[in-house]
């Protein structure tokens, strides 16, 4: 691809997301309320989850495999902000455009090119997760397909700057933006994801508290967590 076919793909591209908020309400709506998880269900494990000085805080429970507290509201097309501060050896992630398997169902994994058949449970949560982790991984802000293909749809590691944008044991400011199939991520106002897939265009979003192996309980907080919806198909 040569630098002007580059060069229209980002004004295209441009145009695009200008359509889309200019032809809806742009309207910044609180997804948490600062006392109350209301509006808010627990899927998939059963770690816990309390309010706690305007936070939401997620803590590992012994045994509990991956946990999602998650909108009963389904999105389509927006723009998502929070902030996050996780334990650094606790990695966590925020689902969007995401849902449950309504019943037991085999997915294949492929790992050092060999495919693998993995079980996943009724009401296991699958769908693209915008990473948090810790400065060592480097991956926050990469986008993982979570349940399913269990691959990285945008790995943020390999790239110098998105692998530094992540601070271990601050508040870190996150922004996703999803159009049609186009998902973008910024960390800390880093540019990080950026990449079109059509698989999913609505869903939940959800905060994830992984499962954990460590002698201790471990946890991650979400705090101002807002979003635009940008309308949708």
């Amino acid at each position: 691809m040569n630098h002007f076919s580059e060069k229209l793909i980002v004004l295209v591209q441009a145009v695009l997301l200008f359509a889309a908020v200019g032809c809806t309400n742009t309207t910044w709506k609180a997804l948490f309320d600062g006392r109350t998880l209301d509006g808010w269900e627990v899927r998939g494990g059963f770690a816990k989850y309390h309010v706690e000085d305007g936070t939401i805080v997620g803590t590992t429970v012994k045994g509990s495999p991956n946990t999602f507290l998650c909108t009963e509201k389904l999105y389509d097309d927006f723009e998502l902000e929070f902030e996050v501060k996780v334990d650094p050896e606790l990695n966590s992630g925020v689902q969007i455009r995401s849902h449950t398997y309504k019943e037991d169902t085999t997915t294949w994994v492929t790992r050092n090119n060999k495919k693998t058949e993995r079980l996943r449970k009724a009401g296991h949560v699958y769908g693209y997760q915008v990473e948090i982790s810790s400065e060592k991984s480097g991956a926050s802000g990469g986008v993982w397909d979570e349940a399913r293909k269990a691959v990285w749809l945008y790995n943020a590691s390999e790239n110098t700057a998105e692998s530094k944008a992540f601070r271990d044991n601050q508040w870190n400011r996150f922004r996703v933006v999803c159009i049609g199939d186009w998902i973008r991520t910024w960390v800390n106002g880093i540019p990080c994801a950026d990449f079109h897939d059509p698989v999913d265009r609505v869903g939940f979003i959800g905060l994830q508290v992984h499962g954990f192996r460590g002698d201790k309980t471990a946890q991650v907080r979400w705090r101002n967590i807002r979003i635009k919806e940008l309308g949708g198909h």
